[in-house]
């Protein structure tokens, strides 16, 4: 008997014996101890086939993510150390550490006497090739008059000899003959003349295009769009020639394209077959709080032997050069993922020892039965659901030893998220902010 009764008991005995005798006061007391007694056994048959709680979820439809977070470095597009092709001192350099620049702007000048003077030289040279080569047009003109003179000077005496034999000395027509042919080698010679000027004329041509194209190196151009990020000499330094791999060759200046970037992610081996070309990446800069969205353009196709990791890059526009060059960057790359499948909580996913998955369904009794499923794929909190339920179907949560197939359970709705993000960490250089923020 509860606390409870018995005080019920002893509160009505009380009653009764203000008005009644002691023998009746006894009976009664006993009466009342037997009800409570019947009331107690009755509401612990009660309690016992009362059906037994279970925590469940609904089957919705919702989106999972596999998010992999990689820690990347921001490098310049291209950077060149631009030497001088011709040695020479610095007469004027124009920029300095953190000028912007422009494909073709002049950046310095060289001083080159000596290179001077031998284009004057070549110039000269290609002159003198051009008037020989007039002087061989002459002769060649020279010769061939006189050629057309003895010659026809010959086909007339042959002419006059055929029409009145013996008019002609036999000795007369052949030294008329010989002079024609001699005339006939003259031109030739001429024309060989002629040729061997033209020759020369290319040759000096040439020289002198050499020489002219040395000088213009003279003056030291940018090859591209970007940033002077070091310089290396000033004005009247001394300048080696940049065309032998000696330590003497110095460069002007260090360039940098920092208008396009590359952002550079080591993905891990595990990681590799789910990265193609044009995949979405989000970046977030820590350093300059700010968050961008950019596309993978290439990687290397080959896992480094040392860090078993695959180099991918990703081109960041950066026309107001707000990013820097060495600077790091976040960055969330999805793996996988699958919009509108049907999810369950991993709590009401059951596996046995041969590998099958099953859930706890409730029907509209709410009794529990037991359904071989097939999953897809998983987050931190959900799964794919592929095959063996239905949207709205109610699944148990929990540890499934606690109730037996067909069973009657008083159901508790858990609601739980219908999208879930895996984030699986590859290295941050923010790790306790790796929430999405």
């Amino acid at each position: 008997m509860s606390e409870r009764d018995r005080s019920t008991v002893h509160t009505s005995a009380s009653r009764l014996s203000d008005c009644l005798p002691k023998q009746a006061v006894a009976a009664s007391l006993l009466l009342l101890v037997a009800v409570s007694g019947c009331k107690s056994r009755q509401a612990s048959a009660d309690a016992a086939t009362e059906p037994v709680a279970a925590a469940v979820s609904v089957v919705e439809r919702g989106n999972i993510s596999h998010v992999l977070s990689l820690a990347g470095q921001f490098q310049p597009f291209q950077v060149i150390d631009l030497h001088a092709k011709v040695s020479g001192y610095v007469r004027h350099i124009y920029v300095d550490i953190g000028d912007r620049v422009h494909a073709g702007q002049t950046l310095a000048v060289l001083e080159v006497p000596e290179l001077n003077a031998q284009y004057r030289g070549s110039q000269s040279e290609q002159q003198r090739s051009k008037e020989q080569i007039g002087i061989a047009q002459h002769e060649i003109s020279r010769a061939e008059a006189s050629h057309l003179a003895l010659q026809s000077n010959y086909d007339r005496l042959l002419q006059a000899s055929k029409a009145q034999p013996g008019l002609i000395a036999a000795q007369e027509l052949d030294d008329a003959r010989a002079k024609a042919d001699a005339s006939q080698a003259q031109v030739d010679t001429a024309r060989s003349t002629l040729s061997a000027a033209q020759q020369q004329s290319d040759v000096a041509q040439a020289d002198m295009e050499r020489v002219g194209a040395l000088q213009s190196y003279t003056t030291i151009t940018a090859p591209l769009s970007g940033v002077v990020i070091w310089r290396y000499a000033d004005t009247g330094a001394l300048i080696q020639a940049g065309t032998a791999s000696d330590s003497q060759s110095l460069p002007l200046v260090k360039l940098s394209q920092s208008d396009l970037l590359r952002l550079r992610l080591p993905v891990p081996e595990d990681a590799v077959g789910y990265i193609h070309e044009g995949d979405t990446v989000q970046i977030r800069v820590d350093a300059l709080h700010r968050s961008l969205t950019g596309k993978i353009v290439r990687f290397t196709r080959n896992v480094s032997l040392e860090t078993r990791t695959m180099q991918t890059e990703i081109d960041v526009p950066n026309k107001d050069l707000s990013l820097i060059p060495g600077m790091y960057a976040n960055t969330y790359v999805r793996l996988a993922h699958k919009e509108n499948v049907l999810t369950v909580p991993l709590l009401a996913i059951q596996r046995d020892d041969s590998g099958k998955t099953s859930l706890l369904v409730l029907d509209s009794q709410n009794r529990v039965h037991r359904r071989t499923v097939v999953l897809g794929l998983q987050g931190s909190l959900l799964a794919e659901v592929r095959s063996g339920v239905q949207q709205n179907d109610r699944v148990v949560l929990g540890n499934a030893a606690r109730y037996r197939d067909g069973e009657q359970v008083t159901p508790r709705l858990e609601p739980q998220p219908a999208n879930d993000v895996m984030h699986e960490e590859g290295g941050m250089t923010d790790a306790a902010d790796e929430g999405g923020n």
